[in-house]
C-alpha cells in the first residue's frame, strides 16, 4: 500500500494488530495482513463519498452529450475525462423541486430542502451529514467539510445547521496526519468531557417536566433523550480517538496557494489531502465547495472574474474565458478520480468503493435558473459509462440519486426529501 505507513508485521492479524500498535482504528484493507482477513466476508469494504459542488454550475451545452445512453459521443467538457468515462455516469435532466432562488439555493444542494426567496427556508440534513450521522464513528473524523477559500458549505446537520468549512489543506493536513502533543490530547478529552457533563446536565433537567407531559410532548422528549445519548455515544468515541496515533504519510504537507483567484490549482490541492484521508481510512465522508467569488483566474486566454464570466448573457468571447476555466475543473474532477483508481485494496480500488459526485444549485447560472443542473456521479459500484437523460421541461428529483448512493451505502431508504426512488437506469454491479 502506498504513501501510508503503520510500522506493522505482514503476519500480524488485523485485531492483534490495532491492539498491539496502539491504533485501535479502522484501517484500509492492507494486502499486508494475513489472508485470513483478505477473505474475511465479516470485513467489507468501507465504502466512501465524496460530493464536489459548484457555486456557479457548468455551463450545459459544453457539458451535456447530444446523445443518450452509452457509446455517446463526449461533450467538450466530457473529453477532458474522455478515459475516465467508463467509470462515470452523466445525469441531465434532475433539479431540486420546489427549489429556486438562484444563488441562495446553494444550501440546497446537498439536503434537496425547498427553498424559496419568498419563504422562510427551514433547511434539513444533507446527505454527507446522513451518512456521517449513521456510518461516521467508525473513523477518526466522521466527516470532512471543505471549500477552496471561505466557511461557506454545502453540509447541514440535523436541525438544518451549516456545518463551516475549512479552506487551509495544510491545516487539515495536520489535523489528519500530525500527532498531537500529550497536553493536546490531553485538552481535547477534556473538552470532551465537558461535553459530555453538559449532555447530561440538560437530560437531567428535562426530565423534571416528564410527568407533566402529554403524550405527544412525551415522544419528542423520548427523541430528545435519544439525540442526547447518541450524542453522548460520538463524545465518547471521539474521546477514544482523540488518544491514538494518527496514520504516518510519506506526502509532505500542502503549501497552501495564497492566490485567492487560483481557483482550480486550490482544487487540485484540496483534492490531493481528501485522497489521503480516504487512503488512510481518516475519514469517509467529503464535501469539497468552491465559490465562485473568484477575480480572474491564472489560465492562458482568462482575463475577466470567474462570476462575470458565468453570467455571460451569451456573449461568445465570455463562453470561451468560462469554457476554458471550466474545462479545468473537470479535468482536476477527473485526474481525482483516476488517482482514487489507481489505489489498491483487497483486490478493489479505492474508487471501486468510493462514490464521487459532481453537481450545483445552478443550472444555467447566466439566468441564475436552478433547473437542469449539473451531476457527474463517478465509482461507488454502480454501472457508469452512460449518459442518463430525463425531462429538461419536467425534471426529475435530482434527490433519487442521493436515495441510490444511501442504498449503495446499506442505508434502508427510498426517500430523501423530494427524492422517493433510486434515479432510473443508475444500476449497480
Amino acid at each position: 500500500m502506498k504513501n501510508v505507513y503503520y510500522g506493522l508485521s505482514k503476519s500480524i492479524s488485523r485485531r492483534h494488530m490495532l491492539k498491539g500498535a496502539g491504533v485501535a482504528m479502522a484501517l484500509p484493507h492492507l494486502s499486508a495482513m494475513t489472508p485470513a482477513f483478505g477473505a474475511s466476508s465479516n470485513s467489507p469494504l468501507p465504502k466512501r463519498f465524496a460530493a464536489f459542488t459548484l457555486s456557479l454550475g457548468l455551463h450545459g451545452p459544453n457539458l451535456v452529450p447530444q446523445q443518450t445512453g452509452k457509446g455517446y459521443t463526449p461533450s467538450p467538457y466530457l473529453s477532458r475525462i474522455k478515459d475516465q468515462l467508463d467509470k462515470v455516469t452523466v445525469v441531465s435532466g434532475t433539479s431540486h423541486p420546489g427549489v429556486s432562488g438562484g444563488h441562495q439555493a446553494e444550501g440546497s444542494i446537498l439536503t434537496a430542502a425547498p427553498y424559496s426567496r419568498s419563504a422562510v427556508f427551514k433547511n434539513s440534513i444533507s446527505i454527507d451529514q446522513e451518512l456521517a450521522r449513521k456510518f461516521g464513528q467508525e473513523t477518526r473524523f466522521p466527516s470532512l467539510t471543505l471549500n477552496i477559500s471561505d466557511n461557506n458549505s454545502p453540509a447541514y446537520t440535523e436541525n438544518g445547521s451549516m456545518i463551516p468549512s475549512e479552506f487551509s489543506p495544510s491545516k487539515i493536513y495536520k489535523k489528519l496526519f500530525i500527532a498531537d502533543s500529550p497536553a493536546e490530547q490531553a485538552h481535547q478529552v477534556k473538552r470532551l468531557k465537558q461535553g459530555q457533563s453538559v449532555m447530561d446536565i440538560v437530560a437531567d433537567d428535562a426530565k423534571r417536566f416528564q410527568k407533566e407531559l402529554g403524550s405527544g410532548d412525551r415522544d419528542k422528549l423520548d427523541q430528545y433523550f435519544t439525540a442526547i445519548r447518541n450524542f453522548e455515544k460520538r463524545l465518547e468515541k471521539s474521546e477514544e480517538w482523540a488518544k491514538r496515533p494518527k496514520p504516518k504519510v510519506d506526502t509532505a504537507s500542502p503549501v497552501d496557494i495564497e492566490d485567492s483567484n487560483a481557483v482550480v490549482a486550490r482544487m487540485e490541492l484540496m483534492m490531493d489531502v481528501i485522497r489521503l484521508a480516504f487512503e488512510t481510512d481518516s475519514t469517509r465522508y467529503v464535501t469539497l465547495h468552491l465559490n465562485g467569488n473568484a477575480g480572474a483566474i491564472p489560465i492562458n486566454g482568462v482575463s475577466q472574474g470567474y462570476h462575470s464570466l458565468s453570467h455571460h448573457g451569451r456573449d461568445e468571447e465570455k463562453i470561451d474565458q468560462l469554457t476554458l476555466i471550466e474545462s479545468a475543473i473537470v479535468k482536476a474532477w477527473g485526474d481525482f478520480i483516476l488517482k482514487l483508481d489507481s489505489f489498491q485494496e483487497e483486490g478493489s480500488t479505492l474508487l471501486d468503493q468510493t462514490n464521487v459526485l459532481m453537481t450545483s444549485n445552478l443550472g444555467n447560472a447566466s439566468s441564475h435558473d436552478n433547473k437542469n443542473l449539473p451531476l457527474l456521479l463517478a465509482g461507488g459500484g454502480f454501472r457508469h459509462g452512460q449518459h442518463l437523460a430525463f425531462d429538461r421541461s419536467n425534471n426529475t428529483p435530482l434527490a433519487n440519486v442521493f436515495v441510490s448512493i444511501l442504498q449503495r451505502h446499506g442505508v434502508e431508504t427510498d426517500q430523501f426529501v423530494t427524492g422517493s426512488s433510486t434515479l432510473a437506469g443508475l444500476e449497480t454491479l
